[in-house]
């Protein structure tokens, strides 16, 4: 049995990206007819649906997305090496992908405004989620990550900064229940948490050894759920220093601590790293990282 040819490798890219057989046809230049007979073709050679068929277009199976990132992967190749050929190298444009963990908007969005602002042809994608993106299978350019130094074969590591948190209230629980002084008040105040791998965080765990299990009243996976009910006042709860200008109601309870801190790496692919484009948004991200405010001594 032999392979897919790249045209119908390209053309499955087209529908996963666009999701419709009649916006892939438009991309590629061919007659939509083209593009089912591609993808007939090369799910036929691969034994595998790559999508879903349905009225309002076609839905990428597991194994269509994975297509999808390795054709994100190849394109972004091909326009490095097309750059370099024709001496386009310095233009920033087209799809960047960032990923992070929950929580540092604070950070980042304020560089990507930045970032698209010095170049309006970039088309930005932001994903936060607790997993590990692929960056060898075109799952992201940039990746941010928090805790030991990424060890990934093919990729460039390179320090961003320290993630702080400090522990913050809303005026409704201040107002309900005080605040505590010193680590010793800790016990008897509620607490926000977090669920699932989250709870493995520095600071969470420096809350477990120091409060009863009960005192953390609320928890959930979600970061921005944390939010919500910090600022609704079920409890007092750790927030991410970078997003304190965006809370200005809440109540800085006790700064940032260098044993809640985990540092923040930024990770980009050995094939793309020195793509204009993430070229420009690892500036962004560490002109932003530089401009964080500085934690507050510890007394």
């Amino acid at each position: 049995m032999g392979f897919a040819n790249w045209d119908e490798l390209r053309t499955a890219y087209q529908v996963a990206r666009i999701g419709t057989v009649s916006g892939a046809a438009e991309v590629l230049g061919v007659h939509h007819a083209t593009v089912i007979r591609h993808i007939d073709a090369l799910e036929a050679r691969l034994g595998v649906r790559l999508f879903q068929r349905h009225p309002r277009g076609y839905t990428p199976t597991e194994a269509g997305v994975q297509l999808l990132a390795v054709g994100q992967a190849t394109e972004d190749q091909f326009a490095q090496l097309a750059a370099r050929i024709m001496g386009a190298g310095g233009e920033v444009s087209g799809e960047l992908i960032v990923t992070s963990l929950p929580g540092l908007s604070g950070l980042v969005l304020p560089a990507l405004a930045r970032l698209q602002a010095d170049h309006p042809a970039l088309i930005l994608r932001y994903i936060t989620d607790l997993r590990v993106f692929r960056l060898e299978y075109g799952e992201a350019h940039v990746a941010i990550r928090a805790g030991a130094r990424p060890t990934e074969p093919d990729n460039v590591v390179q320090p961003l900064a320290r993630h702080q948190v400090a522990l913050y209230a809303a005026p409704a629980y201040a107002a309900a229940h005080g605040l505590p002084e010193t680590d010793a008040d800790l016990a008897r105040h509620r607490f926000v948490g977090a669920e699932g791998a989250d709870a493995r965080a520095p600071f969470h765990r420096w809350l477990a050894a120091r409060v009863p299990a009960e005192r953390i009243v609320f928890r959930t996976n979600e970061a921005d759920a944390q939010v919500v009910a910090v600022v609704a006042g079920l409890g007092l709860g750790f927030l991410p220093r970078a997003e304190a200008p965006l809370r200005p109601d809440l109540i800085e309870v006790m700064a940032p601590r260098s044993d809640w801190e985990a540092p923040l790496w930024l990770v980009t692919h050995v094939d793309l790293h020195r793509t204009p484009k993430v070229q420009a948004a690892l500036a962004a991200l560490k002109a932003a990282a530089s401009a964080c405010p500085a934690p507050t001594p510890e007394t």
